[in-house]
């Protein structure tokens, strides 16, 4: 039967594929897979993708024979067609996921950063805790009322029932230990004092 296949025409060959005839899908597949992948391989720039785009679209022949219309043109026009559909759709896909994946890989940096900034601000919250605990008490609770508090020195001298001058005196008192302190840890204070 095989030496009647290959003097079937295409449109003959599609009428023996919708009776589930493998040997003229094979046939077809003989006379224009290589155009196929060829097609696939210039679009995709992938002999791999372009591979699977081949059997993609001979298994879509297979499957769905009826679409193919001889009057509208040939088989190979036909397949070329779905062939280039089929590589359109995946290089629009792999785009996509690309951007994807471009998009999670900033926003993961992005992250990261913003982690790692979170580490930090979080291991210098316990440096301030622990210098703060050092401080003779009297310090502690002005720096504490004025800078983690936001009252003004008068409101801080009022709250302690304190001169406003000796609260001011004790705030720069701890504040000059606090730098000392963190100065041995190696954490800056910028403008606290």
């Amino acid at each position: 039967m095989e030496g009647d296949l290959r003097e079937t025409s295409d449109a003959g060959l599609v009428m023996a594929i919708s009776r589930y005839h493998q040997d003229a899908l094979a046939e077809a597949y003989r006379r224009h897979a290589g155009a196929v992948f060829g097609l696939a391989r210039r679009l995709l720039a992938d002999a791999a993708l372009a591979e699977e785009i081949v059997q993609e679209v001979f298994l879509r022949l297979w499957n769905d024979p009826d679409k193919f219309d001889p009057g509208r043109g040939s088989l190979r026009s036909f397949l070329l067609a779905q062939c280039h559909g089929r590589s359109v759709d995946l290089l629009r896909s792999e785009t996509s996921r690309r951007r994807r994946e471009e998009k999670d890989l900033r926003r993961t940096a992005e992250g990261g950063y913003d982690l790692e900034r979170e580490v930090w601000d979080l291991t210098l919250a316990d440096h301030v805790r622990e210098a703060l605990d050092a401080l003779p008490e009297p310090e502690r609770q002005a720096i504490r009322l004025a800078y983690l508090g936001g009252h003004t020195y008068r409101e801080v001298a009022s709250m302690l029932d304190e001169p406003e001058g000796t609260v001011k005196s004790r705030i720069r008192s701890g504040l000059k230990r606090l730098r000392v302190e963190f100065a041995a840890a190696g954490v800056g204070l910028g403008d606290w004092t």
